[in-house]
């Protein structure tokens, strides 16, 4: 007599159970995936860009002519912004209004690139000997804080008033941002990339170029902005303090003359020239570069 199997109903419960559970973890998971942005048409984009930036200059202006108008300080202290508007229109009828950007503009590129030499390879050591990092790691975060004006009279002193004062200057600003950004982006990186690197041979300079540096850019693209904000701001403190004629005259300078002349008019004309210098730099370069970085690696998404 042929015996009949009979399957424990407890048994076929649980791989039901199990099979559900696993169906759901991954509908769970499928739900909390994000999705990498797509690109969109360039009007679209630069409309969603540009639209919230105008309508904040445009509440600004708005509020500092309200300001001017009830006079909550004297016109010669506090210009309405038609005669900020005027003021740099004169200087760039002179003919001056380009040079005096020019200027500023190549010492911050030149002072910058300099410290991107500098920095990445100062980041790159102290990233990865735990020797120096622990000797000079305390260091460039105490020098990151430090106002970069305070490196003026000494580097006056060290090179008279001078191109390499200037450049002095904005050095000890960028570079120890730039170097703390790649540290930060090393140490983020996950050390299965690093023995991989290191299985195929990539090992010295080739690990650094094709493993770290690419694994770790994302903190480094942030350190660079970083350091970029820090070149500017050292820049315009080191041309507001270092005034001589043999230097020619950069926005610092600018700034630095219309103080001189108590005119507020051209003070006004001259923060307003380095704002939009500084951020034009930021949105034109860094932040396009930042997007194709991110985009690249799955790490832009949208909520």
């Amino acid at each position: 007599m042929a015996s009949t199997e009979t399957k424990d109903p407890s048994t076929a419960d649980g791989a039901g159970d199990s099979s559900g559970d696993i169906a759901g973890l991954e509908a769970g998971l499928d739900a909390l995936e994000s999705r990498v942005v797509d690109r969109q048409p360039w009007l679209r984009t630069a409309t969603s860009k540009a639209l919230p930036p105008l309508i904040a200059i445009a509440i600004v202006l708005g509020l500092w002519q309200l300001a001017y108008h009830f006079e909550l300080k004297p016109h010669y202290l506090l210009p309405s912004p038609v005669e900020v508007g005027h003021s740099l229109q004169q200087k760039w009828l002179e003919g001056t209004l380009l040079s005096f950007v020019w200027t500023s503009v190549s010492r911050g590129a030149l002072g910058f690139l300099a410290s991107v030499a500098i920095g990445t390879v100062l980041g790159l050591i102290v990233a990865r000997v735990k020797a120096v990092r622990a000797a000079i790691g305390p260091i460039l975060s105490g020098l990151q804080s430090l106002p970069s004006v305070a490196w003026v009279p000494a580097a006056i002193i060290w090179f008279g008033l001078s191109d390499a004062t200037i450049y002095t200057v904005v050095l000890l600003g960028a570079v120890p941002s730039i170097a703390n950004g790649l540290v930060a982006g090393v140490d983020q990186i996950s050390p299965l990339y690093l023995r991989a690197g290191r299985t195929i041979g990539a090992t010295g300079f080739a690990g650094v170029r094709h493993v770290l540096l690419p694994a770790a850019l994302p903190g480094y693209i942030a350190g660079l902005k970083q350091g970029w904000a820090f070149s500017w701001r050292s820049l315009m403190a080191a041309e507001l303090i270092v005034n001589a004629p043999d230097l020619g005259t950069g926005l610092g300078q600018l700034l630095e003359q219309g103080r001189e002349l108590q005119d507020m008019s051209w003070v006004l004309s001259a923060i307003l020239l380095i704002l939009i210098v500084g951020i034009g730099i930021e949105l034109l370069i860094f932040a396009p570069v930042e997007r194709r970085v991110l985009r690249s690696r799955g790490l832009l998404v949208k909520s």
